[in-house]
């Protein structure tokens, strides 16, 4: 069931924040990353999230963004809102990271509020408008006081929402009574940031979800928001139960890439769950149980094949003049 493009939901209601493969020596696996796009889609995502914190924005390079957008964008582009992300504390670099998402084929833009640094409130706004001038593409604001030690205050989204180029804001703040306060005072579009905040959040207005989970939830997702729609609440409640044990296994120990991308390997879907330092590759117990609970939810046939050897020797390497990644598993 995927959405199409309305001004309360500008990229739709389901976005997975999507991992980025990697083969086994660290370096970008574009082919990979077609492949696991077009099952996002297939299973029922209306848009994606490239370059994010779960597809490890932080240690990838300017050109494996491009190249992952640009890819991404040829092979399901036409069926899916491609939203890339572009963020970080310095807002020339950011600026040029919307230039080069934009020049790809991205549909819109996540921008993350600048960490470390903690701007002020003025700053924030400066930052965010510096950014949505660089290009013709719709923002989405990314408001995570929890990674960025800075929160956008309410005054700050209402100046924002002046500007036609912001129509919406994921929002991981946990706050879900401020976020109905600001989807009346802005009109944005509200995206949850958190799994397991998706009902709380459509309950006050929000547009829908941009997920970890739904790299292997979609469907179930895709069904809860169909259902909250259609005004059947007991039931969409229901079907957001199913994917309870799903959220806490990917979501609960905060190192969401590592456990997606672990999950997906389970699956099939991934050859690697190889990812870059400082990240390291799921464990073999972590693994293990995170195979139990995929498989208790119906996610993982239990006699599926078992782990395969590790995916890198112990000692460092160095791949694309970058650090080496796993650890071994």
């Amino acid at each position: 069931m995927v959405l199409p493009s309305t001004p309360e939901r500008p990229f739709g209601a389901l976005l997975t924040a999507m991992a980025t493969p990697m083969t086994r020596d660290g370096a970008l696996d574009l082919e990979a990353a077609v492949k696991l796009a077009k099952k996002l889609v297939d299973d029922g995502n209306d848009g994606l999230v490239l370059n994010g914190t779960t597809g490890e924005s932080p240690v990838t390079h300017a050109p494996e963004k491009a190249e992952l957008v640009a890819a991404v964008v040829e092979a399901v582009g036409d069926r899916a809102a491609i939203v890339a992300g572009a963020g970080s504390n310095d807002t020339a670099h950011t600026i040029r990271m919307a230039e080069q998402a934009a020049a790809a084929g991205a549909d819109g833009l996540l921008v993350v509020s600048p960490y470390y640094s903690r701007p002020t409130q003025e700053g924030l706004y400066q930052h965010f408008t510096a950014v949505a001038a660089a290009t013709d593409l719709p923002v989405m604001l990314y408001d995570i006081p929890g990674r960025a030690g800075v929160r956008i205050a309410p005054e700050t989204f209402v100046r924002l929402a002046e500007n036609p180029r912001f129509v919406a804001n994921k929002d991981a703040t946990g706050d879900v009574w401020s976020a109905a306060q600001v989807i009346e005072a802005t009109g944005l579009a509200w995206y949850s940031g958190d799994d397991g905040l998706l009902l709380p959040f459509l309950s006050v207005g929000g547009a829908g979800i941009v997920s970890v989970a739904a790299h292997v939830v979609a469907p179930w997702y895709a069904e809860v928001i169909r259902l909250w729609d259609a005004g059947d609440h007991t039931k969409a409640l229901a079907a957001f139960r199913r994917a309870i044990p799903v959220i806490s296994a990917l979501n609960g120990t905060g190192a969401q890439a590592v456990m997606t991308k672990a999950a997906l390997q389970a699956q099939g879907v991934l050859d690697s769950r190889t990812l870059r330092l400082p990240n390291v590759a799921a464990s073999d117990h972590e693994v293990a149980t995170l195979r139990a609970v995929l498989t208790a939810v119906g996610l993982l046939e239990q006699d599926a094949t078992p782990m395969s050897p590790p995916e890198l020797p112990e000692e460092a390497t160095t791949i694309v003049g970058h650090p080496a990644i796993a650890q071994p598993r």
